[in-house]
């Protein structure tokens, strides 16, 4: 059986969200800490931080919240998926709410923004988009 472990973390933010959480658990890999990476630099999270475990590697995630207890995250979908593989050349990147969102690919420069990937030229497999 096939797991998409992006997918499954997303989906547990998206969760975290909606319930109002401060904070949630994640399993870990290098995938998962540099698009937490991407998230806090962009906005869309306070902070993460590595669990200590000795069965399995987690982040800690913060959620953000706006003054009105609004979430910095309103949107994340998935872009490509395990039988559906979904790659941008670097001309046709696209953007995520007329660029108010993050697009976010695994180049071969490392996973990049949209906005980063058209700058240093690369194109590559997008992973998801939010905002």
């Amino acid at each position: 059986m096939l797991t998409d472990l992006v997918a499954n973390v997303l989906t547990m933010i998206r969760n975290a969200v909606m319930r109002k959480k401060e904070t949630v658990d994640i399993p870990s890999s290098k995938m998962i800490n540099e698009i937490m990476r991407i998230f806090k630099e962009e906005g869309f999270i306070k902070d993460y931080k590595d669990l200590e475990n000795k069965t399995q590697a987690k982040l800690k995630i913060y959620l953000k919240y706006n003054k009105d207890n609004s979430s910095a995250i309103s949107h994340v979908k998935k872009i490509t998926k395990p039988g559906f593989r979904v790659y941008s050349s670097k001309n046709d990147i696209p953007t995520s709410l007329g660029g108010l969102g993050v697009t976010i690919l695994t180049t071969p420069k490392g996973i990049l923004t949209d906005k980063q990937a058209h700058e240093q030229g690369v194109g590559g497999e997008i992973i998801c988009q939010i905002w």
